[in-house]
């Protein structure tokens, strides 16, 4: 889903078929290519943490791509070697829904309730249609699944989630995201399904940016 469209769209549908040719054409030839499969950003991010291979998944939970890339990508994060650290970034393309996203995303992070409660964001979102984008919708929403809401609002409405909510835009910026999702690697590339082809295909091109940052390259 790019920045300006935040529904789905036949133009990048039909985009990412006629790229999906030039993926299998340049796979033929040796792998991917840069500049038509991923993008190597000009700026370098700062990576972390120290001694590995940092991916970000970038997202938005109102994302119907992202909703639907979750089960591909989490059997491949579960497939990781060691030297890889994994997270996700949930982007900002505007102030809301986005800003409240970003900032359910990092309240349940801090109270040790994202593994639990990741997907059932999008299943509310996608399935509920529900928009989550109000305090009292969010906190009803909270309750519903057992949770504080008081407690969620408090973080919520927190310092540390906000400056983490403000530190995610400004990495999506930093690496030049324009739609998600996205997958950024080492700070140094980027690939996405409008660029591989699909967002399957995006994950195999992560593998191979991955194993060329190992490489030194």
């Amino acid at each position: 889903m790019k920045r300006r469209d935040f529904s789905t769209s036949l133009i990048g549908i039909g985009a990412g078929i006629a790229i999906g040719g030039r993926v299998a054409t340049a796979s033929a030839q040796g792998g991917p290519v840069e500049g038509t499969h991923y993008v190597r950003l000009s700026q370098p991010v700062p990576a972390g943490p120290a001694g590995k291979i940092e991916v970000i998944e970038f997202f938005w939970y109102g994302c119907p791509h992202c909703n639907a890339f979750e089960p591909a990508l989490e059997n491949w994060v579960r497939q990781l070697p060691a030297d890889v650290a994994f997270h996700r970034v949930p982007v900002a393309f505007s102030k809301e829904p986005f800003e409240a996203h970003q900032r359910i995303f990092y309240a349940l992070d801090s109270l040790g309730l994202l593994a639990t409660m990741h997907r059932k964001v999008f299943y509310a979102i996608h399935s509920d249609r529900a928009r989550l984008d109000k305090p009292a919708d969010i906190s009803a929403f909270m309750t519903r699944n057992g949770i504080d809401a008081t407690k969620f609002m408090e973080a919520y409405d927190s310092f540390a989630v906000q400056a983490k909510a403000r530190q995610a835009t400004q990495q999506a910026a930093a690496y030049k995201i324009d739609g998600v999702p996205a997958l950024g690697v080492q700070g140094r590339f980027y690939t996405s399904g409008a660029l591989a082809g699909t967002n399957e295909k995006a994950l195999a091109v992560t593998d191979f940016l991955i194993q060329r940052v190992r490489k030194g390259g």
